[in-house]
Parts: C-alpha cells; sequence; structure tokens
C-alpha cells in the first residue's frame, strides 16, 4: 500500500484500533516495563499462506514509536510456508508489546484473505473468468480487505455505492421491473459509467439485455441456467455469476463461460492466517 494510501485512509483505522485496545494505558507493559528500552521480536509463520498486510502490520508500530523499523524479509503477494521467519522489529519495547495484537490482528485478517483468495483465483487459471470481490466486508476495514483480495489475485468489485451502478432485487422493486430501472440509471448516471443489474430469471435476462444493460449478473442461478443465459446473451453485456461460490464448484461455475465470479466469502469468511510475534529481547540502542 503506498504512503498517501496509507496516511489518508489507514492511519485513522490504526489509530481508532489501537484506542480499542488502550483506553488509558497498557497496565502490563507499564508494569513489566516502566522506562524505554530497545528490543527485537520475529515474526513467525505458523501456517502455509500468501503474505498481505506487512506493511501495515509495521505501520501500527511506528504510530506507538517512530523510531520503531520493521526489516521484512517478504513482500505482500509472497507465498510463506510454516517455519518462516518473515520479519524482525526493533523498537521501544513498550511499543512492541502495546502493539503486538493490533498489528497482528490486521495482518493475520489481509494475509487469511489473500491465502483464501489465491485459492479460489487458482482454480480459474487458464480460463478467461475473473474473480471478484463484494461490498460484504468488516465495515471500516474496506480498504485492508479489498486491498488483501488483489494481493491474493482476485479483483475489486465497487468499493463502494459511488463507484457505479449495480442495480439489485430491491432496486429492480422499488423501480417496478428491469427495464424501469435500467432506464432511470441511464438517464440519471453519467454516460461513462456502466450499468450492472441483477437478474434471477431467465426473463429478468432477456429484459435487462433489450433494455441495455452493460453487465449482467446471474444471481444464485444453477450453472445449466447460466449457460442458458450466457448463450442468451451472446455477448451483447458482460456476465457475472454470484451466489453460493465455493473454491470446490467455481471451477464448474467458470466452465458456464462467466466473465466474472463475485465471492462474498472472499472478505466475509476467509479464515485468518495463524501468525505470531515472538522471541521478543532487549537490544543495545547505539543511539542511547
Amino acid at each position: 500500500m503506498n504512503p498517501v494510501t496509507t496516511l489518508l485512509h489507514c492511519d485513522p483505522v490504526l489509530l481508532q484500533a489501537l484506542k480499542e485496545d488502550i483506553t488509558s494505558e497498557d497496565v502490563t507493559t507499564n508494569a513489566v516495563m516502566p522506562h524505554a528500552q530497545k528490543g527485537e521480536a520475529q515474526l513467525l509463520c505458523k501456517e502455509d499462506g500468501i503474505l498481505a498486510g506487512i506493511g501495515v502490520f509495521a505501520r501500527v508500530f511506528t504510530l506507538l514509536d517512530p523510531r520503531a523499523k520493521t526489516e521484512a524479509f517478504f513482500e505482500d503477494g509472497a507465498r510463506i510456508h510454516k517455519g518462516d521467519l518473515l520479519a524482525t522489529v526493533t523498537g521501544d519495547i513498550r511499543a512492541l508489546l502495546s502493539g503486538e495484537r493490533t498489528a497482528l490482528n490486521f495482518l493475520q485478517r489481509m494475509s487469511g484473505i489473500a491465502t483464501y483468495t489465491r485459492r479460489l483465483a487458482d482454480a480459474l487459471a487458464g480460463t478467461k473468468t475473473k474473480l471478484l470481490d463484494t461490498r460484504k466486508t468488516t465495515p471500516n476495514l474496506r480498504v485492508f480487505e479489498k486491498y488483501a483480495v488483489r494481493v491474493g489475485g482476485g479483483y475489486n468489485h465497487r468499493f463502494n455505492l459511488s463507484d457505479g451502478v449495480l442495480i439489485k432485487d430491491n432496486h429492480i422493486g422499488a423501480a417496478g421491473g428491469v427495464r424501469e430501472a435500467i432506464e432511470r440509471a441511464r438517464a440519471y448516471a453519467p454516460f461513462v459509467r456502466k450499468i450492472e443489474v441483477e437478474v434471477e430469471t431467465l426473463d429478468m435476462v432477456r429484459e435487462a439485455v433489450e433494455a441495455g444493460a452493460d453487465i449482467i449478473m446471474l444471481d444464485n442461478m444453477a450453472p445449466e441456467t447460466m449457460r442458458e443465459a450466457v448463450a442468451l446473451i451472446a455477448g451483447r453485456a458482460e456476465t457475472e455469476c454470484s451466489g453460493n461460490v465455493t473454491a470446490e464448484n467455481i471451477a464448474k461455475l467458470a466452465e458456464t463461460g462467466v466473465d466474472y465470479i463475485s465471492s462474498g466469502a472472499l472478505t466475509h469468511s476467509a479464515p485468518i492466517l495463524d501468525l505470531s510475534l515472538k522471541n521478543l529481547h532487549p537490544i543495545a540502542d547505539a543511539q542511547a
């Protein structure tokens, strides 16, 4: 993540997370370490996966101690394995102790998302289909989670409601039909914006095509029905499928010929990757 993104989007969230964990003081650390002392700790990998968020991990410590340094031995996107030494962190021991859990929470969460995303993306290798995330993210953590999806080999769908037009079932209900919703969106949205519409039946597919939708999302359709829908659309719109996408069925879904597969599970159901900060010990401070 570039420095501008870190400062504008990440720092307020990281600071809020630290405030959540340190409401007034870290009483344990202050009792055990009453004075500043430079120390070093090791970031260790406890299971195989994909690393994501090492810069976020490091930033937590520099927010607590501007002199803290993280020497990373792997970059985001790297395959890591149980037993790997991922990084060393040096700085005031009090900052390392107080920031440890917050830093690991972000890194484990992001690496877990990247790991699960890579598993699904690998299943699409050799096909034209791209893997997309959704807005089913943890509130206030979307920038981190969507970044982790990209690290894992996936692509970002809309970042938020301002990014594009996606007409879903309740929009269709509010407008009175697929055609009505698309026509209103076409009249309102800037001409540079694509219009995507979610459909559930072949009749809705026909209506969406005739109304000029740019992207048609095939929601919770059986693979056989999706094949019919893709044939019916015949290249007149891009196609996306969604609903109950798993590592076990994603390859079969790609065989239907859709351009995109979106999965909320990338961000709402990915387990964390087990990582640990260990072997903290004092070291001499050359600048002391």
